[in-house]
């Protein structure tokens, strides 16, 4: 059966990203594949691309993906790329695909869900209720507030040495501006952002924010939401404040969206504290996703 690879243009480029596109039909433009590239742009990952291919069911084993692969790793290759990164679950056809296409597994994530109507309010309210002396917590929905801004994109780093076993994950840099546009994009999509922190209350500063916790809600407060991402400044571990933070989005979570059914969070095996955070609050795992790599 004759295949046509279509490249196709995605109008949305981003601050630190945009995507190239490809179709794959057959002798009767029907659509039976197709594959997205993400180029990163910004310092420190600009060496990096992101591979997302799909083929129906039906049409597989037929060199379809291949043929979207080949197209997209050249993409790569012409545009600087050394690294070529692409997600698949854990025994499923993507991960055979990546497999036998060169790519190599550097990285295992858990993914593991919180169902609202089922949390333990009580255990999570004595968690939120214990003192950190030194330390409060703040919120709020959406963009950072301008008095926050600073300190809060400064707290970023914390993430700078999250367990990233064999990736070539490069660094992000974080800024004021980069903040407010990652929370423009998720409102601009119809979702919500709540994002609570851990300010330390001794330092010069009364905004000092040293850790956060993100949560993704979709805009009608139904469904499941996604945590995004929960870090602590490492000169400020070792106080509990990773469960302190995550223990006040559930219970956020909980009051604000009364319909909302579960919380996703996804942690890398590697990654033993925020593990047992996960595992504490109630957290059940659901699935595993591989994280592969290849070098161009």
């Amino acid at each position: 059966m004759p295949i046509r690879i279509t490249p196709l243009t995605d109008p949305d480029r981003g601050t630190s990203s945009y995507r190239l596109a490809w179709l794959a039909s057959d002798a009767d433009a029907i659509p039976v594949g197709s594959a997205f590239l993400r180029l990163f742009t910004t310092e420190g990952q600009a060496h990096r691309a992101e591979l997302d291919i799909n083929v129906h069911p039906t049409e597989r084993r037929t060199r379809i993906g291949s043929r979207l692969f080949d197209a997209a790793a050249a993409a790569a290759r012409d545009n600087g790329r050394r690294c070529l990164a692409a997600q698949a679950e854990d025994g499923s056809p993507g991960d055979r695909f990546l497999a036998a296409h060169g790519f190599r597994r550097v990285l295992g994530l858990t993914y593991a869900q919180l169902t609202l109507n089922k949390a333990d309010l009580t255990a999570l309210s004595a968690v939120v209720d214990t003192p950190h002396p030194g330390y409060r917590l703040e919120s709020w929905y959406g963009t950072v507030p301008d008095h926050l801004a600073q300190s809060f994109a400064d707290s970023r780093r914390a993430m700078d040495d999250m367990p990233m076993d064999d990736a070539d994950y490069g660094t992000v840099t974080w800024d004021v501006a980069r903040v407010r546009a990652a929370a423009r994009t998720i409102a601009e999509r119809g979702d919500l952002l709540h994002t609570v922190v851990a300010v330390d209350t001794s330092a010069p500063s009364p905004n000092s924010i040293v850790g956060f916790t993100e949560l993704v809600v979709p805009g009608d407060g139904k469904g499941e939401a996604q945590h995004y991402g929960t870090g602590v400044l490492p000169e400020h571990r070792g106080h509990g404040l990773g469960h302190w933070m995550k223990a006040e989005s559930v219970l956020r979570a909980r009051h604000d969206h009364p319909d909302l059914g579960t919380l996703i969070t996804d942690t890398a095996d590697s990654n033993t504290p925020m593990r047992r955070v996960n595992d504490s609050l109630g957290y059940e795992p659901t699935h595993k996703v591989l994280y592969y790599e290849l070098t161009l």
